[in-house]
């Protein structure tokens, strides 16, 4: 009624200032143009109610999504000369828009299928049934993943590939989602150390799971529309990237490492066990003394660390078929565990120095004291033997050392006492974390005795090594303090952060935790160490051209008496300002005598050899 009223006052307005034949005329200008307009909404309406769907299909197809994720990259692990041990590569998810696809008439729909899905097939290895699939199963979905981790080659053919328009013209409804993965260029190398990655960048063991949040960066975010000239205007929120760990890791040294490991258990592989192993578990450290630096780390077996659960290696199809999902969740388990960080075990003789420089130290020795071996000695109510039960005879503190007589270091343990005894067990930093920088790191408090519980026989048979536990990195981090003059380093692997332009951060200087003790206290326990390389239980382990001290282990597994030994020779060279400490460990070598340390020297010789022409270890004058 309003716009009736409306028309008739501005019909009465042209009558009265225009004449009549001009008012007729712009009477059928005025009627001509409500028709047009009439018209043209009828026509929207129209357009929009049949046809609506085929122009917003139109405008999505040509401008795509109104968003995206741009996806961080996570941080490198770098070894100390900057080669990467762990990195990120991009990759490309590809995904399929099945709605802009089957839009159109049968004919076009049926020519846009058989070349986008000849595209795919050419360029990423889709198989056709795939697309087929989706399509018949999700023909509304705009987002279904085709393939993961496409590479940039890939993606590049298939850009190359949509130029020819003859025979790839009608492609649509597939776009390319950035991604990383994350990538291990080495396998097995130094898998305990570095650790791996499941879904989401979460770090699991080493040092991917203690370092996860300096790793991941943040996503960044793409917002607003994208036509096919991208002249569009968008706002973007780049993504911040992780930072890398520039670590102590030398990959030559570990790679040396990991031969001979590898070496020992092909070697020993077909021994009375019939595990097809050289040992239970095969680990070697190798440490800066003065720094607290971790050089390298491996134990055996190990697993490679872009397929982290793969058990191939260490069973069969038919075992693996068989296996339960609990059963292979614990195998795994074992597999990734640490051994160097997380495995306990009692030292044997290795633990010897120890108690001697406890006994320099606190004053109960001056280096002058004479013990007569008869092959065991009586405390209390035991008889507890010696290593050598041929009867080592008079023996002073350096031959006590060097021929690792278990009676002589049980008299020097009564004279130093319970109470100083454990206190300087402690203060070596056993029973105790060391603070290492990867996780797992094995709890041994409860694993030492305490100084008013303890009896005579446990304080003679700890004096030599047993009837407590320690860890691999306890011991190494405690005898470093023996031979450095006293001096108690953090154990770690991280020495710089950088940003992802590769400024750095933050440097991890060496941390210096406390001083154990004397320079005159470490200078005799290294003298009487050479000796045992020298003339004594290591002496395989002499390598011509360099002054090597050392000292070596054989520890008898729980229950006793059942032939289960764990033998280990830890070693330091040059003998003045010692350089690098290498340390072996062989738990239940796969031999008929398992109580052999010089299983664990042959192969710390054979490392040692190899290692320090490359790290120019100082030779002997």
């Amino acid at each position: 009624m309003a716009g009736n009223r409306k028309t008739k006052r501005r019909l009465q307005f042209i009558r009265q200032k225009f004449p009549k034949k001009m008012q007729k005329k712009l009477v059928l200008v005025y009627m001509i143009t409500i028709l047009a307009f009439v018209s043209l909404v009828l026509k929207a309406t129209y357009i929009n109610a049949a046809e609506g769907d085929k122009y917003t299909k139109v405008v999505l197809n040509q401008q795509q999504y109104d968003s995206r994720t741009i996806p961080f990259k996570r941080g490198d692990i770098v070894d100390v000369n900057g080669t990467k041990l762990a990195t990120s590569e991009r990759v490309y998810n590809i995904i399929l828009d099945a709605k802009v696809l089957l839009y159109g008439k049968e004919k076009q729909v049926d020519k846009a299928k058989k070349q986008t899905i000849e595209a795919l097939n050419t360029c990423f290895g889709i198989e056709k049934e795939t697309v087929y699939t989706a399509l018949e199963e999700r023909p509304e979905s705009r987002y279904i993943v085709l393939k993961k981790g496409a590479t940039y080659d890939q993606s590049k053919q298939f850009e190359t590939l949509l130029k020819d328009k003859d025979n790839y013209g009608s492609v649509k409804g597939i776009w390319m989602e950035e991604d990383y993965v994350r990538n291990y260029p080495y396998g097995t190398l130094a898998c305990d150390v570095i650790g791996f990655t499941a879904s989401g960048n979460v770090g699991n063991g080493g040092l991917e799971a203690s370092y996860n949040n300096i790793l991941n960066g943040t996503d960044g975010r793409e917002y607003g529309y994208l036509d096919e000239t991208s002249s569009v205007e968008k706002i973007v929120k780049e993504a911040t990237d992780g930072q890398t760990l520039v670590t102590s890791l030398d990959l030559n040294v570990q790679s040396i490492v990991e031969k001979n490991i590898l070496e020992f258990n092909e070697e020993y592989k077909d021994g009375p066990n019939e595990t097809g192993l050289g040992s239970k578990n095969t680990a070697v450290m190798i440490m800066r003394p003065n720094t607290g630096e971790i050089i390298a780390m491996a134990s055996y077996p190990n697993y490679d660390l872009n397929n982290p659960r793969d058990l191939s290696a260490y069973f069969t199809e038919e075992e693996l078929t068989a296996m339960s999902d609990k059963t292979r969740i614990e195998e795994l388990n074992k597999l990734w565990r640490n051994f160097c960080v997380s495995d306990t075990f009692e030292p044997g003789s290795t633990f010897k120095p120890f108690t001697v420089a406890c006994g320099l130290e606190n004053g109960t020795l001056n280096g002058s004291e004479t013990y007569v071996c008869n092959g065991s000695l009586q405390v209390t109510d035991r008889d507890i033997s010696c290593f050598n039960r041929n009867v080592h005879g008079t023996q002073n503190l350096k031959k006590a050392i060097a021929n690792s007589c278990n009676v002589a270091l049980m008299h020097i343990g009564a004279s130093i006492g319970a109470e100083e005894f454990t206190k300087y067990q402690h203060v070596f930093g056993f029973g105790e974390y060391t603070g290492i920088d990867v996780p797992g790191e094995g709890n041994t408090s409860g694993l030492l005795h305490e100084a008013d519980k303890i009896v005579p026989a446990d304080l003679a048979t700890n004096s030599f090594g047993q009837n407590f536990n320690v860890t691999m990195v306890q011991l190494a981090s405690g005898f470093c303090s023996l031979i450095n003059g006293g001096n108690y380093y953090e154990p770690h692997f991280v020495k710089q952060i950088k940003d992802a332009n590769g400024n750095v951060v933050e440097n991890r200087n060496p941390v210096l935790v406390k001083r154990t003790i004397s320079e005159e206290t470490s200078r005799q326990v290294k003298e009487y160490m050479l000796a045992t390389v020298e003339e004594g239980s290591a002496k395989i382990g002499k390598i011509e051209g360099y002054d090597i001290g050392g000292k070596t282990g054989t520890a008898e597994k729980h229950p006793r008496n059942e032939g289960k030994n764990l033998v280990s020779f830890i070693a330091y060279a040059p003998q003045e300002n010692p350089e690098i400490v290498v340390y072996v460990v062989i738990d239940e070598p796969n031999v008929e005598n398992q109580a052999n340390s010089n299983l664990a020297v042959s192969l710390t010789k054979k490392i040692m050899e190899e290692a320090f022409p490359y790290m120019n270890i100082t030779k002997s004058q």
